[in-house]
């Protein structure tokens, strides 16, 4: 939170590509110093990284020590990492439901917990939780995933209650249809007909949603606690 000139590490789960990419790019132009976490490969320049498995107590674990021993306790936590395994609901087995459960809603919870032993020293921060509209109205072939998203509210909203009185804050990102490399390879008639039901009429852009968590991320949103902010352009419509 640079603007009260106290230096502010900022950190992205999953931001070695797409959204969470684009969240550390924004955060860092708005004078965060950013570290991006990354299950594999290679972090991309520019930015401090560690690797870290969010369906892994260990590995979170290890990955928060390394960072608070060469950089400092992170203040801004941005949960990001997740996965898709979409079928529909008579051909999803119980492993691919557990495991996006596992990934998306329990590897936030294990990084926000390992993340609060500092924000509670520190007397302040921001948890923001990467949801989705579909947590609030479903999508066919995505019982496992709306599931996963819709157990972030609860969760960011119990934490906004057990630590607002430390000056923590806990909020929902909930983007719609987003243009990644997955909507980019929907075929064109499929693109529109989903494009038809969003009344901004266009996907959004990754920017788009990084620039709402920057803003959750400033002194500008020190007010804002237990929120769902969509940008889904009208699609969720308040849901």
């Amino acid at each position: 939170m640079p603007s009260h000139g106290l230096s502010s590490l900022a950190l992205v789960t999953g931001g070695n590509r797409g959204i969470g990419l684009a969240i550390a790019h924004s955060l860092k132009a708005d004078g965060h110093d950013v570290v991006i976490t990354h299950r594999t490969g290679t972090a991309p320049d520019g930015f401090k990284s560690v690797l870290m498995d969010v369906t892994s107590t260990e590995s979170v674990d290890a990955a928060f020590t390394q960072i608070e021993s060469q950089w400092g306790i992170p203040d801004v936590i941005v949960m990001n990492a997740g996965i898709t395994q979409d079928t529909l609901v008579l051909r999803m087995s119980e492993e691919d439901f557990t495991s996006v459960i596992d990934a998306n809603l329990t590897g936030a919870f294990r990084v926000a917990k390992r993340a609060t032993k500092g924000l509670l020293k520190a007397k302040r921060g921001r948890l923001i939780f990467i949801g989705s509209v579909v947590g609030s109205i479903g999508a066919p072939g995505q019982v496992n995933y709306s599931a996963s998203k819709a157990g972030l509210v609860g969760m960011a909203r119990s934490f906004a209650r057990e630590l607002g009185s430390r000056s923590i804050t806990a909020n929902v990102v909930a983007p719609g249809f987003v243009e990644t490399d997955m909507t980019a390879a929907l075929d064109v008639k499929r693109r529109d007909e989903i494009a038809e039901q969003i009344p901004l009429g266009r996907f959004c852009s990754a920017e788009e949603i990084a620039e709402v968590v920057t803003f959750l991320a400033s002194e500008k949103a020190g007010y804002i606690t237990g929120a769902i902010i969509p940008v889904d352009g009208g699609l969720g419509m308040g849901h």
